[in-house]
């Protein structure tokens, strides 16, 4: 089991009674209401960090390559994505 360590959280009084009447309705507790929506938000943030680098890798790459895929060859792919006719990705140009 992880360690679990506690933070302090300075919350306005309409803050507070909306987590409170929310987890009423949801018979959960404002405790779960603050752990969900912070690990929800984490898990967001990482994947936007993960898209960006990614991006920024891609982006040297072509600053490196000068290789790219065009517009149209690209949505001439994906138009065939989900079809009896799916085609390959296209190949680089320069």
């Amino acid at each position: 089991m992880a360690k679990m360590t506690t933070m302090g959280v300075k919350l306005d009084d309409t803050i507070r009674n909306r987590l409170k009447q929310l987890g009423e309705s949801r018979d959960r507790t404002p405790h779960w209401l603050m752990k969900k929506a912070i690990t929800d938000f984490l898990d967001q943030e990482e994947a936007l960090d993960k898209r960006n680098q990614e991006a920024d890798v891609a982006l040297r790459e072509y600053q490196a390559t000068g290789q790219y895929v065009s517009h149209e060859n690209m949505e001439d792919w994906l138009n065939t994505w989900g079809s009896d006719k799916e085609s390959t990705c296209p190949e680089l140009e320069n």
